[in-house]
């Protein structure tokens, strides 16, 4: 059978669960394969890995809740090359290689938008946290991979704990790039907003809020999340990031926030597989269907 569309997830999400949180990844993901079907398009959901089923047989692919591609990034990158040769992905290969790495803040911030202060640090950089932390003045800041997920080897901080996390930092960045940003006092304050956007188009937003004394707003690390209405300004800064991609996303997430010159910025624009809140906004998945639709009409895939 030759297939429009497979909606990808990972082995832990293929079956419904009680679990709460597995029984949201699913469901959100049946709406999804739902309102594909509602276009008349053959779809089905595989986890990416997958060794059973020739990606050639399907027109796209959309990455959903592919969510430990950052764990075992060898293998999926290995994947995606070949994937890549065999279907069309969505978003596209060349956004998904682009958002992989976060590097793609500065594009933004070349583009105009405005990002948190950043300092990317390069793989096998001789500099020290206390360094680093010299050079910029920086007293408080957040440590992070430049490719990375779920809040992964996230670290706060501060004149205090530069010691502590020196040995640390050596491992992480013998092997990868990091980042060092500057602490964003608001996002502990009054959070962190998610705004949805298919095709350039506004959808829906939630705030995500960081549990008492944590930083991190990911409901991993115990934060909550709320149905949120985005001012004008908000959905018009978020419209503005997906457009200075170096394409229209058919999906993103745009994670903004107000720095602290009271400004807002981006924190991460997501667009390989962000968690979406469809459960909370159901007829964003049919917006979703209706874009991957009017794509494969103009590929002529």
């Amino acid at each position: 059978m030759i297939y429009d569309c497979i909606v990808l997830t990972d082995n832990r999400y293929l079956n419904d669960s009680d679990d709460p949180y597995k029984h949201n990844v699913y469901y959100e993901d049946k709406l999804v394969v739902k309102a594909l079907k509602d276009e008349g398009l053959k779809t089905e959901r595989k986890a990416w890995d997958d060794i059973t089923f020739d990606w050639s047989q399907t027109r796209c692919i959309i990455f959903r809740t592919t969510w430990d591609y950052f764990d075992r990034f060898d293998a999926f990158s290995n994947w995606l090359n070949t994937v890549a040769t065999q279907t069309y992905l969505i978003n596209s290969e060349a956004l998904i290689r682009w958002n992989l790495d976060k590097h793609y803040l500065q594009h933004l911030k070349n583009k105009g938008i405005n990002i948190p202060e950043t300092e990317f640090i390069e793989p096998r950089s001789k500099a020290s946290l206390k360094e680093l932390h010299s050079r910029s003045g920086w007293t408080k800041t957040v440590l992070k991979p430049c490719v990375s997920g779920a809040g992964r080897h996230t670290y706060k901080l501060d004149s205090t704990n530069l010691d502590e996390y020196e040995i640390l930092f050596k491992d992480l960045i013998s092997k990868e790039a990091m980042m060092l940003q500057t602490f964003q006092h608001h996002i502990v304050k009054q959070g962190e907003m998610s705004l949805m956007l298919f095709d350039g188009e506004f959808t829906h937003a939630v705030l995500k809020k960081a549990k008492a004394g944590d930083f991190r707003v990911q409901d991993d690390f115990g934060g909550t999340v709320y149905q949120y209405q985005p001012t004008e300004a908000e959905i018009q800064f978020a419209q503005k990031a997906v457009k200075a991609c170096p394409e229209l996303p058919i999906y993103a997430r745009v994670d903004i926030f107000i720095d602290n010159n009271n400004e807002l910025a981006i924190s991460e624009l997501e667009l390989i597989e962000p968690e979406l809140w469809f459960r909370l906004h159901p007829q964003a998945a049919k917006v979703l269907a209706k874009a991957i639709h009017k794509k494969l009409v103009t590929l002529g895939v």
